[in-house]
C-alpha cells in the first residue's frame, strides 16, 4: 500500500528569466522536495497586479521563468506547473476569505511593510493590502501542507494558517471534518542570497542580480561592481570575508575552497578582483547544465506552453473538489 504524500504549494510572480538567487533561495530546494513530496507549482500572475497593473510581457515573462523552472529540475510530469489566472477558484476562495480576516490583521504584515518601503509607495491598493489572503486562497486550495519560503516570507505564512485556522472553525464538513490543513513553512539553509550591491535581498527591480542563464563573461562583467570589504582596498589589505558578499556566493558555490579563501582575504594573500573571478568561473560552471537545457527548451516554446496547458487542466481538477467541499460546508452551493 502506497504512502499517501505531503502536499507543497509554491510558487512566484512571473518575472521573467531568473536570477541566481531564485535558484538558491526556492528552486533548489523545490527540486529537492520532488521526489518526497506532491508538489503543485502555482505562477503568480494575480499578484503582479498588486504593485503594476501593466499586463503587456506577463505571457512572455511566464514562459521564461517556467523555461527556467524546467531547466533547473522542475518535472512537471510529476510537479504539476500552472499559471493563478488560468484558475478561477483562486478569486473565489479569495473572496471567501476576504470576509474572514480583518484590515488591522493585514496592516500588520511586516512583509508587506517592507515592500512599501522598498518601493517607496505613498498609498496602497485594496488587492496589495489583501495579497496574503490571496497567497492563502493559493495554498489552501490545494490543500497545502507546507510551503518552501524564505524568512521574509514567513508572515504570510502565519496569515494563511491564521485563515485556514478562522475557517475551520466555522465551517465544516459532516462529521465535523474539517477541510483546510494548517500549513507550514520549510526554510531553506540558503533563504536569502545577497545582491551583488551588498543589499540583503537580489533583485531585478535593485539592478543586482546574476541570472542563471548569464554567461562566463556576463558574470565577470557583473561580479567586478560586487560589493566587498570597504576596508579592503588593494591586495595585501587584511578583509574580513564575513560581511563580503563575494565570500557569501564562495560559501554556496565554492564550498570545496571556503576555508582556503577565508585564510587568504583575512591574511591579505588573496585580492578581491582575483577572488571575484574564480567565483564568477564557479558559478559560471555551476550553472553550465541548466543553460544548456535552457538553451533547448527555448528552442521549442510551443511545447513549453503545452507543459504549461497540461499542468492547468491538473490543477484545475483539485481546485474544483475543493470549492465543492467548501459550498458544502457553507451550506451555500
Amino acid at each position: 500500500m502506497s504512502i499517501k504524500k505531503k502536499i507543497i504549494l509554491s510558487g512566484m510572480r512571473p518575472t521573467g528569466k531568473l536570477h541566481i538567487g531564485h535558484y538558491v533561495g526556492a528552486l533548489e530546494n523545490w527540486v529537492s522536495l520532488q521526489n518526497e513530496f506532491q508538489n503543485y507549482h502555482l505562477i503568480a500572475d494575480y499578484h503582479v497586479l498588486t504593485t503594476n497593473l501593466n499586463t503587456s510581457d506577463i505571457f512572455d515573462d511566464t514562459i521564461d521563468m517556467v523555461i527556467d523552472w524546467i531547466a533547473c529540475g522542475i518535472n512537471p510530469n510529476e510537479s504539476p506547473i500552472f499559471r493563478q489566472s488560468q484558475i478561477k477558484e483562486h478569486t473565489e476562495l479569495f473572496l471567501i476569505f476576504s470576509m474572514l480576516i480583518t484590515k488591522a490583521r493585514l496592516e500588520k504584515n511586516p512583509a508587506l511593510k517592507e515592500q512599501i518601503r522598498d518601493l517607496n509607495l505613498q498609498t496602497i491598493s485594496y488587492g496589495h493590502l489583501g495579497y496574503p489572503v490571496l497567497q492563502a486562497a493559493d495554498i489552501l486550495l490545494y490543500k497545502g501542507e507546507y510551503v518552501p519560503v524564505g524568512e521574509d516570507q514567513v508572515p504570510h505564512i502565519e496569515i494563511t494558517r491564521h485563515i485556514a485556522g478562522l475557517f475551520n472553525e466555522r465551517y465544516k464538513l459532516s462529521g465535523g471534518k474539517e477541510i483546510f490543513p494548517i500549513p507550514e513553512p520549510k526554510l531553506t539553509k540558503f533563504s536569502r542570497l545577497p545582491g551583488l550591491d551588498g543589499k540583503a535581498k537580489m533583485s531585478k527591480s535593485l539592478g543586482n542580480t546574476i541570472l542563471i542563464s548569464d554567461d562566463l563573461d556576463t558574470i565577470k562583467t557583473k561580479m567586478r561592481k560586487a560589493f566587498t570589504d570597504p576596508n579592503k582596498l588593494r591586495k595585501g589589505d587584511k578583509g574580513n570575508p564575513d560581511i563580503c558578499l563575494v565570500y557569501t556566493y564562495h560559501k554556496k558555490f565554492n564550498p570545496s575552497e571556503q576555508t582556503e579563501i577565508f585564510t587568504g582575504c583575512s591574511t591579505g594573500q588573496l585580492g578581491c578582483v582575483d577572488c571575484k573571478m574564480k567565483i564568477s568561473e564557479k558559478i559560471a560552471n555551476f550553472f553550465s547544465p541548466i543553460r544548456e537545457k535552457r538553451k533547448e527548451l527555448e528552442k521549442n516554446k510551443e511545447k513549453v506552453l503545452e507543459t504549461l496547458l497540461d499542468g492547468e487542466s491538473k490543477a484545475r481538477e483539485v481546485a474544483r473538489n475543493t470549492m465543492r467541499e467548501v459550498r458544502e460546508a457553507m451550506k451555500i452551493g
